[in-house]
């Protein structure tokens, strides 16, 4: 951390047991994300206030590269259990744990990849024109009916012609309910 780490009471005195655990939670949040550039914490008493219930407020805000923050507010409503500091502190701090991976994956440009439909090859057609059979990526030899070939274009099949797939156990075991033709020059679905 480029700047040491401020934490602050208000409406409580400080505590040298809570300040050290503020400490270590702030050292877990950078073995998390090691670029935090500045951290402030502030600790605010139940007091007398009427609208928190007597509830503890953690506020945590953490500055990251480029202006970007990670700041947890205000304590979510009606939990009597943040009446318990300890508590209050380890949710704020696991809130911020969460929010700072989440904002690190997306500084990171790292995106959910949905894995695209699985693609096969025709390995067998019925003779009456009614089924066949396609062989998965991993060799499975996997069942589908004419009605499940999209476009109506059962008949543009071959042995050997290369498909998308979506599959599913049936009955009889795993069949394709949808089966889309590739192109053949860009294998394109």
């Amino acid at each position: 951390m480029q700047t040491p780490v401020r934490t602050e009471f208000q409406e409580m005195a400080a505590s040298p047991a809570v300040e050290a655990m503020i400490a270590d939670h702030v050292k877990k949040l950078e073995q998390l994300y090691g670029r935090i550039t500045a951290c402030r914490i502030v600790v605010k008493g139940p007091g007398n206030r009427q609208k928190t219930g007597g509830q503890y407020d953690i506020h945590i805000r953490l500055a990251l590269p480029d202006g970007r923050e990670v700041d947890i507010g205000r304590t979510p409503k009606e939990d009597e259990r943040h009446s318990d500091l300890l508590f209050a502190i380890n949710d704020a701090f696991k809130r911020a744990g969460r929010r700072l991976q989440d904002k690190a994956r997306r500084m990171a440009g790292m995106v959910k990849s949905h894995e695209g439909q699985p693609v096969g090859t025709v390995a067998r057609l019925d003779p009456a024109g009614e089924f066949g059979f396609l062989r998965s990526s991993d060799g499975d030899e996997i069942y589908f009916h004419r009605n499940s070939v999209l476009d109506g274009a059962f008949s543009e099949l071959a042995v050997g012609s290369r498909v998308v797939f979506t599959d599913e156990l049936g009955e009889k075991g795993v069949q394709a309910t949808t089966v889309k033709l590739l192109e053949k020059h860009g294998l394109r679905a």
